[in-house]
């Protein structure tokens, strides 16, 4: 692999912008195609291949929307995806399926157990670590990042401070200002990227807006944020995630591989869907997005994260108020430290959403866990489709 600073890639995690009524419009949709199973997604070329059985396993007639979840995997693959792997739980019963196919072409279907790529969701992480080391008093979330991180920011930045990078409100902005074109990401796809070269980049640029006036959902600020945790710590930003969060969760099978661009271990492969061929993109290195979407995991450690963290078990109570708290008197904020709030089928939800290319994986659940859903999709446009393949495999959980 060689490493490249020449070019770097488009900060945050593009996806479709879609105005509250077309979203609901678009929910109402799918809703409905759910619950009379039929896919979604535009045709494939090629022959058609044989829709394997979905394999539903955990007490699947207890959960309220069972029927409409299963309906969801119907027709796997199809122009949405290759492969879901699905559960959802709560006080009111759990469901577990999976479809589709571990590696197009080939017999055998998707793994339930695999690793893949969690993109953003490594933010849950990330947000969680430092509010852990705030409560041990190694953070103070008021404080400037400039007090931690001298000589980082120029003297064009007013003073700004960990908590206004948790929640996108730190103006910094992206290294470049526009997604690069599909082609070339994908003949980049193997180079190793230096975050720092990208943070920089961020910075050469100047602020977007002043500390705390608008939210501008970005990377960069959770790259920013690893640094001031390998100050503090001394430690690497996985070290750490390891010793905070990773260990007291139980996640075992969680890693980020830093300049490694394969998945080490079972995985389903993902695929990106291009002039109507399906490309393997399963191999890609993520190096430039340290702590902010680089995270390899699996459903079993998600759904331990999720619960472990909901119930104060990783981070206090009085830091973890964080993670439900948007940012007042900003219009359209919907971002707190690490999660998104949500209005699913009039029900509050926090969560995260990720995507890499080929895949997409949420986490999102309501606040006393009473409903939840993890995720694992090996989307075929993985940015551009969040939002309906969001509502195909997690929103029926809510109804």
């Amino acid at each position: 692999m060689r490493a490249v600073q020449a070019r770097l890639p488009a900060d945050g995690e593009p996806s479709v912008t879609v105005s509250p009524r077309k979203r609901r419009v678009l929910l109402a949709a799918v809703s409905a195609f759910v619950a009379l199973g039929v896919t979604t997604g535009p045709a494939l070329a090629g022959p058609a291949e044989p829709h394997l059985p979905i394999s539903s396993a955990t007490r699947a007639a207890e959960h309220p929307q069972a029927q409409a979840l299963q309906a969801a995997l119907l027709g796997l693959p199809d122009g949405e995806a290759t492969s879901a792997v699905v559960r959802a739980g709560g006080r009111d019963g759990q469901w577990a399926g999976s479809a589709g196919v571990r590696e197009v072409g080939r017999s055998g279907p998707a793994l339930t157990q695999g690793r893949f790529r969690a993109g953003s969701v490594t933010k849950v992480v990330t947000a969680a670590l430092v509010l852990r080391l705030a409560a041990d008093r190694k953070v103070d979330l008021d404080r400037p990042i400039q007090r931690y991180l001298p000589g980082l920011l120029t003297s064009e930045f007013k003073p700004i401070t960990v908590r206004q990078l948790l929640n996108h409100t730190s103006g910094i902005q992206p290294a470049v200002g526009a997604e690069i074109p599909w082609a070339e990401r994908y003949a980049q796809r193997f180079d190793t990227i230096d975050p720092k070269a990208v943070v920089a980049a961020g910075i050469a640029r100047g602020p977007e807006f002043a500390p705390g006036t608008q939210q501008h959902y970005l990377n960069i600020n959770y790259t920013i944020l690893a640094m001031l945790v390998e100050k503090v710590t001394g430690r690497s930003y996985a070290e750490g995630a390891a010793r905070y969060v990773l260990r007291p969760a139980g996640m075992r099978n969680t890693s980020f591989p830093g300049t490694d661009p394969y998945i080490r271990g079972p995985h389903n492969r993902g695929y990106q869907l291009v002039d109507g061929e399906r490309v393997d993109v399963t191999d890609w290195s993520v190096s430039d997005r340290l702590a902010a979407g680089d995270m390899i995991s699996t459903l079993d450690d998600l759904e331990r994260l999720l619960t472990s963290l909901f119930r104060g078990r990783i981070v206090p109570q009085p830091q973890l108020k964080e993670m439900f708290t948007v940012p007042k008197g900003i219009a359209g904020a919907s971002k707190s430290a690490g999660l998104d709030r949500f209005e699913i089928h009039g029900t509050e939800a926090w969560g995260k959403t990720g995507a890499r290319p080929g895949y997409n994986t949420a986490v999102v659940a309501t606040r006393d866990l009473s409903r939840t859903v993890v995720y694992s999709v090996t989307g075929t446009d993985a940015h551009a489709q969040g939002l309906a393949v969001g509502m195909r495999f997690a929103f029926p959980a809510f109804r």
